[in-house]
């Protein structure tokens, strides 16, 4: 194939792309995060359009109507699930960057399809030759879109053999954003890789891509978002035009770049390339752009670093469930490929970092957090490490339990649990199992996976918080709140709307729990981690009276009051007089401006990469959640208490300015990757260490806060710690209370608060001596004619002969862990070649022993032996094939237990 221009990099692609929109009127606009704001449809944003969703349908307007932008997107769940087709074919990636214009009710199918092939064939200069479209061709009482293909016509010159029409059901490239709403026809421009030295086969269109890249290939998609779909009372659904029509589309950066350097594979991109070279070197092996297993392995693990560090970056880190569990598996995918390379050690962090290398330029947020990549990477692979030779053991141990009984089927539950819990993907048990001459149950492991695919399923992560409908009704209506809390916590609005159990109503008597929205307000509603505001609101002029007991923003403009009518009667339209709560308002201030300088100090304490990843800030105390992967110690609290009260006692002033988002970045300010900024934003400045934007209450001064403790630091999961902590009275109630404690506790053990170290040290010691001697006691009861069973030699008489030896079952009267394998190892090495079973009930749980002496550890194994014995009792046991213990709750069984030793060696 011909090179269009081999000197281009993927970041003057993506360049060019940004600034040929720019120059076209439209707004560059940075990607927003893989995680989306206030979306809970998605699990990760998975297109270029997702943040102008609240655009499209209405929502939200923009200053310019034009956009452009290049959006990190993740495709790995739901519908939109690449995965195992990463590293396979030469364009499937879970993560990628889409580069987008956007037009929302300014131009629409024209301008877009002009602005298209301008780019692609005089900027970017790709042959006109290699290039064919699509257009959508009508289905379904959809009619096909010849407009488009008469523009496409006139733009291009093209006959209708590189004009194609595609009929099918909307979804296949007739968009909709569901059911009802936003709907249009999609068209596509193609792009043919392959020789075509005798001419291009138009022919061969729709024919799929070899494994390759070989053959045609989309490389941009625009939709054109022309009707609004309803559902009649009937069920019969109708398309209506929309009054100001859109315009939204995609061009994958990978495929554009990969045509433009003339490469067939995206792997074979600057985006990609150093990465396979990464896991190249690493693993020992030379990569040769084949299907080979080796170069599938080196491309999944090029893609997944990608993935891998991006979502680090923005805090997501591997766990359970959700989003975390999504990028465990990615991960574990990845490290599974490195070791099928021979890959012996942890990588992951090392291609993960090659990411942040290549790209950190372009998202500062891979440099920016490199540490607490290279951290949390390698913590995983060296848990998910551990735990493939115990996944492998227990397929052994499946097989080896399947030969033994003649089976020849590996249970569905097996499979399903080594790649749930392991992360072997069921391809690698496979493979595994056919080599030893067996198969897989897949349709039982088809039936687990679907049980749990809630779990990683990316359509919905929770339809309760979607807003609802009621709220957007009432914004359309009311329009936005107006708030004036910032200098306030008093004022006179008016009723704009009242909200009683879903519905909209005129007025709210006494004793009526409702929300009510004012046309301007005091009250801060809750966001950014900041609670809502409490207080009152009376009638003007009247005997009315309403107890805010929350404040919040159901949708963006909108504030509103939940609380009950105490007194008379509120409608819409009445004038009142509102106010906050001051002396809660004044403590919630307090807390938030202590949280921005506790986010300082542990960033200067621990490092860049503790960043918050969560907060809560109430009257009463403060919670932040923050990026890092091992607990703190006492020293590291003491050394973060110590600059923040430090600051807190310089008094300096807290600086509030409004500013637009860039500015603001310009000069330094920390923006939350979980939060949405506007155009403007409001930039808090606590001396120049702690520079953030915020739009909650905060402090007129730092020395306002008072006294600032941390009242607890603990795991909340992988890689995320919590503290929680208090400031002015509530830090001094929180001290009283430890010198209380203090006190009382020095009076039990009749000292002083000054020696009540030195008394428990005392006391422990004691307790120890005494546990010392108990256990001594026992042991020698046991041991000894005290012990119930008449001692050892009386123990030694009750051996059963046993194939190879003798067996012996015994129970003693008393006795912890380490006396019943004394027991048992003297009992064993008294009666020579055996199998000796030890047990005791001491409290509620029995306890059991086995030992099994070296000359017939060949003939049995204490580990497998205790493990149904255990079932008896309620529990469970393991260990070696010479020792092994046991336990369970069921104490009345353990003569049973104990007895069933010996059917079990007959």
């Amino acid at each position: 194939m011909s090179t269009p221009s081999m000197s281009r990099t993927s970041a003057e692609v993506r360049r060019t792309f940004l600034e040929f929109f720019r120059g076209h009127g439209h707004e560059v606009v940075p990607s927003s995060p893989l995680v989306p704001h206030n979306d809970p449809t998605l699990m990760f944003t998975n297109a270029g359009m997702v943040q102008f969703k609240d655009v499209f349908v209405g929502k939200e307007t923009r200053r310019v109507p034009r956009a452009t932008s290049s959006q990190k997107c993740i495709r790995i769940s739901g519908k939109h699930n690449d995965l195992e087709n990463v590293g396979v074919t030469a364009r499937h990636h879970t993560f990628f960057e889409m580069l987008g214009n956007f037009s929302f009710g300014d131009y629409f199918k024209e301008e877009a399809i002009v602005f298209a092939w301008e780019l692609l064939t005089k900027v970017y200069g790709l042959p006109v030759e290699r290039l064919l479209i699509t257009v959508f061709g009508g289905a379904e009482d959809v009619p096909a879109d010849d407009e488009a293909r008469t523009l496409w016509r006139k733009v291009t010159g093209f006959s209708d053999d590189r004009i194609l029409g595609i009929p099918g059901a909307p979804g296949d490239n007739f968009w909709q954003m569901g059911d009802t709403g936003p709907c249009g026809p999609c068209t596509e421009i193609h792009w043919y890789n392959g020789d075509a030295a005798a001419g291009v086969p138009y022919a061969s269109f729709g024919e799929e891509p070899s494994p390759g890249g070989l053959g045609w290939m989309e490389i941009w998609n625009l939709v054109f978002m022309q009707f609004e779909r309803s559902i009649a009372a009937s069920g019969a659904a109708t398309l209506a035009p929309l009054p100001k029509p859109c315009v939204d589309t995609g061009a994958g950066l990978e495929r554009v770049a990969s045509v433009i350097q003339g490469v067939t594979s995206n792997y074979e991109t600057d985006l990609l390339r150093l990465l396979v070279a990464k896991a190249s070197e690493l693993s020992g092996k030379a990569y040769g752009g084949s299907q080979s297993k080796d170069d599938v392995s080196m491309r999944v693990i090029a893609d997944h670093a990608r993935t891998t560090s991006f979502l680090i970056a923005e805090g997501v880190f591997p766990d359970r469930a959700g989003r975390e569990y999504v990028l465990r598996r990615v991960m574990r995918r990845a490290i599974r490929h490195g070791h099928r390379l021979g890959i012996r050690q942890a990588f992951l962090h090392e291609v993960s970092l090659a990411v942040a290398d290549s790209m950190g330029h372009d998202y500062p947020e891979l440099e920016q957090r490199r540490e607490l990549i290279t951290s949390v990477a390698r913590g995983e692979e060296e848990r998910f490490r551990e735990t493939i030779e115990r996944g492998l053991k227990m397929l052994d141990e499946e097989i080896a339990a399947l030969r033994a009984s003649g089976g020849g089927v590996v249970r569905g539950e097996t499979v399903f649990k080594l790649h749930d819990t392991f992360g072997f993907p069921p391809d690698l048990t496979q493979v595994i199992t056919e080599e030893h001459g067996l198969a897989v149950d897949v349709a039982a492991y088809d039936r687990a996976l679907e049980q749990q695919r809630a779990r990683s399923e990316g359509s919905k992560l929770n339809d309760e918080t979607a807003v609802a409908q009621i709220w957007r009704g009432v914004h359309e209506s009311v329009g936005d709140v107006k708030f004036v809390g910032y200098d306030r916590e008093s004022g006179d609005a008016v009723v704009l709307a009242i909200v009683h159990n879903g519905q909209s109503v005129p007025r709210a008597e006494e004793g009526t729990d409702v929300a009510m929205v004012t046309d301007r307000t005091p009250f801060y509603g809750e966001a950014g981690g900041q609670v809502g505001d409490k207080g009152t609101i009376e009638g003007a002029g009247s005997a009315a009276r309403f107890h805010v007991s929350d404040t919040i923003k159901p949708v963006t403009g909108l504030v509103a009051h939940v609380g009950r009518v105490a007194q008379g009667s509120i409608g819409v339209g009445d004038p009142v007089h509102m106010a906050v709560d001051h002396e809660l308002r004044l403590a919630t201030r307090r807390n938030h401006s202590a949280t921005h300088l506790l986010h300082w100090a542990l960033r200067t304490v621990l490092g860049p990469q503790a960043t918050q990843k969560g907060s809560l800030v109430g009257p009463d105390r403060l919670r932040f959640d923050f990026s890092h992967a091992r607990p703190m110690s006492a020293e590291e609290i003491a050394s973060v208490e110590d600059r923040v009260n430090a600051k807190i006692l310089g008094d300096a002033p807290v600086l509030t300015e409004v500013l637009s988002i860039d500015q603001a970045r310009k000069r330094g300010a920390m923006a939350i990757f979980e939060e949405k900024y506007g155009d403007v934003v409001r930039m808090l400045t606590m001396t120049p260490d702690s520079v953030e934007l915020c739009g909650g209450t905060h402090a007129r001064t730092l020395g306002e806060i008072g006294l600032f403790k941390v009242t607890s630091e603990q795991g909340l999961a992988a890689g995320v710690r919590r503290i929680e902590a208090v400031t002015g009275l509530n830090a001094l109630l929180y001290v009283r209370s430890i010198e209380t404690t203090l006190r009382r506790a020095a009076r039990v053990v009749k000292g002083t608060p000054s020696d009540l170290t030195e008394k428990v040290e005392k006391l422990v010691e004691h307790e120890r001596q005494l546990e010392r001697e108990v256990g001594e006691l026992n042991r020698k009861m046991a041991l000894g004619a005290g012990s119930g069973s008449g001692g050892l030699d009386a123990m030694l008489k009750k051996a059963r002969d046993v194939p190879g030896g003798k067996a012996l079952a015994v129970r003693l009267a008393a006795g912890d862990a380490a006396t019943l394998r004394e027991t048992a190892e003297r009992l064993r090495d008294s009666l020579g070649a055996s199998i000796v079973l030890v047990g005791a009930a001491p409290k509620d749980k029995a306890m059991l022993v086995l030992s099994v002496s070296k000359a017939l550890v060949g003939r049995y194994s204490a580990g497998d032996l205790i493990r149904p014995i255990a079932e008896i009792l309620g529990g469970s046991g393991g260990g070696r094939a010479d020792m092994a213990q046991a336990g369970g709750p069921l104490v009345g069984r353990l003569d049973e237990a104990l007895e069933s030793l010996y059917g079990r060696l007959a």
